[in-house]
C-alpha cells in the first residue's frame, strides 16, 4: 500500500480544518484551542487550530492519503514547515469572501513553493457565500499562473472537497510521468 502526506495550507479561517473534517474518513486529530476573547480573531470563530490538523481518506486497496493541515496565524508558522516535509503535494486554501486575506494567501503559497518543489492546487474556498469571488477573479488577484489548478470550493461539502484532492491527485501523477 502506498500512501501519499497532502498538505491544507492558508490564511486563519480560511477553511482548512473544515475541508479535513469533510472528507476525513477517521476522527480527525486536532489541535484546535480557543482563542482569548480580547483577540480580534474572536470575532470570526471561537477556536483556532494551534499545530496541525490530521485526517485520513483510503482511495483504493493500493493508496491512503493522509491530510496535514496548518495553522493559519503567523505566530504558529514554526509548524508549516515541519508538516511540509516529505509533502508530495499541497492545496492552498482561500478564503474567496476576504479580499483582505488574499495578500496572505500569497505569501503562504510562496512559503510552500520554497519549501519543496511540489505539485499544489489553489481552492477557492467558501464559493457559496454572497461576497465570494469568481475563482476567474481570484487567479487575477492572486496572480496565479494559468498552469496552476485553481478550483472552486465548499471546504463543509464532501463532493466539493473530493474534488479538490483529485485534481491535486492528478496534478501529482502528471509530474511523476513526465
Amino acid at each position: 500500500m502506498q500512501t501519499v502526506k497532502m498538505v491544507v495550507t492558508g490564511p486563519f479561517s480560511s477553511g482548512k480544518t473544515e475541508f479535513i473534517r469533510s472528507i476525513s474518513e477517521i476522527e480527525v486529530v486536532s489541535t484546535d484551542r480557543e482563542i482569548r476573547k480580547e483577540s480580534a480573531e474572536r470575532a470570526e470563530k471561537d477556536q483556532t487550530t494551534v499545530a496541525m490538523d490530521f485526517g485520513r481518506i483510503t482511495v483504493d486497496e493500493d493508496l491512503v492519503l493522509y491530510l496535514f493541515g496548518t495553522p493559519g496565524q503567523r505566530r504558529f508558522d514554526f509548524m508549516w514547515e515541519i508538516l511540509a516535509e516529505g509533502m508530495l503535494g499541497f492545496i492552498v486554501m482561500v478564503d474567496s469572501s476576504k479580499p483582505e486575506t488574499f495578500r496572505e494567501a500569497k505569501s503562504i503559497l510562496e512559503t510552500f513553493r520554497a519549501y519543496a518543489p511540489t505539485p499544489y492546487v489553489v481552492a477557492a474556498n467558501k464559493q457559496d457565500h454572497p461576497d465570494a469571488w469568481a475563482p476567474d477573479d481570484l487567479r487575477i488577484a492572486l496572480r496565479i499562473e494559468p498552469e496552476v489548478k485553481l478550483l472552486p470550493c465548499v471546504a463543509k461539502e464532501k463532493d466539493s472537497v473530493r474534488n479538490v484532492l483529485l485534481e491535486l491527485l492528478y496534478t501529482i501523477l502528471e509530474e511523476m510521468e513526465s
